[in-house]
């Protein structure tokens, strides 16, 4: 996970600060991309814990189509909880464990303007890597102008492009805000198992994620715990374990997906800014 440390420092010493809308200002650097490539392990941060279990849940709970945070809640994941209590979404929620059109749904059920048919992005991309790999059009988009004030937080990671070639799959993911300290270790995982479960339903190795970032900042509450992240020795990364039976997306559950021979420093906390 050198590159990401990497990244982290060097926003720490060349980013701006600046202002936004939580209130707790950041350094701020625009325009980094980061690879990761599978054969030298999962990138699964070392220098601090990596709650594996909420990546897992969070992915699987996205590829479900689903915006019922209830459903975080049985797989023992609450990172979502403060976007659900937040002020600003509360009088705009549908039912009680509502988060509104967020991730899962643009990727399963996006809405076209010129059809009552939701469009299924993560299911048509699956049927083109088998069938047009050579496409360019692989691409599963987050971002739905329509839909941003229905959503208790707009796609971070906004859209993400598969990429076949002799037999490996790759994803690059665009991602317009990066908090470095909080999201972007779990980011960089997510995508990462993403890659690794569609590669198998797919029949092709699973080899680069490709991180393309707009904004990457470190909020000030975060300036401490990065500087005893940056003093931490990486160890070496750990590798997944996925059911080999398993052949469609949607038929993925947690006890599917393993993370073997994780070493890693201490956990160090750090308050997420809504």
């Amino acid at each position: 996970m050198e590159k990401y440390l990497n990244a982290l420092k060097k926003v720490m010493e060349e980013g701006s600060m600046k202002p936004n809308r939580t209130g707790i200002d950041t350094k701020s650097l625009f325009g980094m991309q980061m690879r990761y490539n599978m054969k030298d392990g999962f990138p699964a941060v070392t220098t601090k814990k990596l709650i594996f279990n909420s990546v897992k849940a969070e992915l699987l709970w996205f590829i479900s189509g689903s915006r019922d945070i209830k459903e975080l809640h049985e797989r023992n994941c609450h990172i979502w909880d403060a976007n659900y209590e937040a002020d600003y979404w509360k009088p705009r929620a549908e039912f009680e464990g509502d988060l509104g059109r967020v991730y899962g749904v643009q990727w399963r059920s996006f809405k076209s303007p010129y059809s009552d048919k939701p469009i299924d992005q993560l299911k048509q991309a699956i049927d083109k890597i088998k069938n047009n790999p050579n496409s360019r059009r692989i691409i599963v988009s987050a971002w739905n102008p329509a839909d941003l004030d229905k959503m208790a937080l707009p796609p971070c990671h906004i859209l993400y492009q598969f990429y076949v070639n002799n037999e490996k799959l790759s994803i690059q993911m665009d991602q317009r805000s990066c908090d470095m300290f909080l999201g972007v270790p779990f980011n960089i995982a997510s995508y990462s198992l993403l890659l690794h479960l569609v590669a198998q339903v797919t029949d092709l190795e699973p080899y680069e994620f490709v991180h393309t970032m707009g904004d990457a900042h470190i909020y000030e509450n975060h300036f401490e715990q990065v500087k005893t992240q940056l003093e931490r020795e990486p160890k070496p990364l750990p590798t997944l374990e996925l059911n080999p039976e398993i052949d469609d997306i949607d038929d993925f559950e947690m006890d599917d997906i393993k993370l073997k021979n994780y070493k890693h420093h201490p956990h160090i906390k750090g308050e997420m800014a809504v």
